[in-house]
């Protein structure tokens, strides 16, 4: 049994309890506290620190790449697709308006797409049209061909620059994020599982380990890839990410954030090392799960990726290797919605979790 000194402190009734404190979580209690100051909000964590996708990604500041953009079109139709770009590109300033770029290691040093076909380069100019209205510049994607050269990308064929884009440290973001919420006095449990909700007419109880419970008004499921627990209704797929991080590398030429076909593919210089990542579609059915390891096929073929395509003609040790759960969907729409009369969930972000999250937090705080 619990003594009344836990019971009346941290395991207390509150007006929200938010499960899971990643991107999504964090940006969620922020823009609910921002505009009801007086509500109780207590966020609860699982593991020790954020782990999901937040802490496991490749650190990429991006709205989407123009081959991305193009097959979104195809399969949404223009209008969901450019509201799902204005909101990851509103959500990248929204970033930078709240931390300065050195505090979370923003830099903008512009996305690019290597292609090896001419089709896309047909559709440059009516994409560059519809973004114009989000983006404010005549030309968010342009052909940059000295700059393979540059960056020794020598095996490819075109270069898409897009200057808008670039990266930062999800790790300090994710310190920064937390801090502002203890200064905006939002509560955490970390390393405590949620087991089970049970919603009343009055009031929702959530279940934690050893006969524990927390009593709330309402509760926002922000899990992402692991909601199914809680939300058998929706589809989210997981997606698992793995990721390759080289040792240091002399005269590196490589800076900024780069996409290879669709976004499959994804890899930037961190200072003088390649950090590399992708390559689920050569494995899907394997890639669609939780389980955080990495392994020997997709490993091998992200070091050949990198031997052939990023690096010819180098010798190259890996310093780090791990794997971050990402969740997908038929469509890359994320799932922001009340499930019930006192809850609500903001899940499967499609990879776009550093980006969209600060955006989908002022939804939730509209909704509830």
């Amino acid at each position: 049994m619990n003594s009344i000194w836990e019971l009346e402190t941290f395991y207390r009734k509150r007006e929200v309890i938010i499960i899971g404190a990643g991107f999504t979580g964090l940006w969620t209690a922020i823009s609910i506290k921002e505009k009801y100051p007086e509500k109780s909000i207590l966020i609860i964590e699982r593991n020790s620190v954020p782990l999901g996708a937040s802490m496991r990604n490749a650190g990429f500041a991006c709205f989407g790449s123009l081959t991305e953009v193009i097959a979104d079109a195809e399969k949404m139709g223009w209008d969901k697709t450019l509201q799902l770009v204005k909101m990851r590109f509103e959500g990248l300033k929204k970033i930078q308006s709240y931390f300065k770029n050195p505090e979370i290691d923003f830099e903008l040093n512009g996305g690019y797409e290597i292609l090896n076909n001419e089709g896309p380069l047909q559709k440059l100019d009516e994409v560059n049209q519809k973004l114009k209205i989000i983006t404010g510049v005549e030309k968010t994607y342009f052909l940059h061909q000295q700059k393979i050269t540059e960056f020794g990308l020598g095996k490819s064929e075109f270069l898409i620059e897009n200057p808008l884009e670039g990266s930062l440290h999800s790790g300090k973001l994710l310190q920064q994020l937390l801090k502002k919420c203890y200064e905006l006095k939002i509560e955490f449990l970390f390393g405590t599982e949620v087991e089970s909700v049970a919603e009343g007419p009055n009031e929702i109880e959530v279940q934690l380990a050893r006969d524990t419970s927390i009593c709330c008004q309402q509760i926002i499921h922000c899990t992402n890839a692991f909601a199914p627990k809680f939300l058998e209704k929706e589809e989210i797929i997981p997606a698992r990410g793995q990721i390759i991080l080289t040792e240091p590398i002399e005269n590196l030429k490589l800076k900024g954030t780069f996409h290879y076909d669709e976004g499959f593919y994804y890899f930037r210089n961190l200072g003088n090392r390649i950090l590399l990542g992708g390559g689920r579609n050569q494995d899907f059915k394997t890639e669609e799960t939780t389980a955080f390891e990495t392994t020997v096929f997709l490993q091998n073929h992200l070091e050949n990726f990198l031997k052939e395509v990023i690096l010819p003609n180098q010798n190259i040790e890996i310093y780090l290797r791990w794997s971050g759960i990402m969740a997908m969907g038929s469509e890359k729409t994320p799932i922001v919605k009340q499930i019930s009369d006192r809850q609500f969930c903001a899940v499967r972000l499609s990879g776009m979790g550093v980006a969209l999250a600060p955006k989908i937090g002022e939804m939730v705080a509209e909704m509830i």
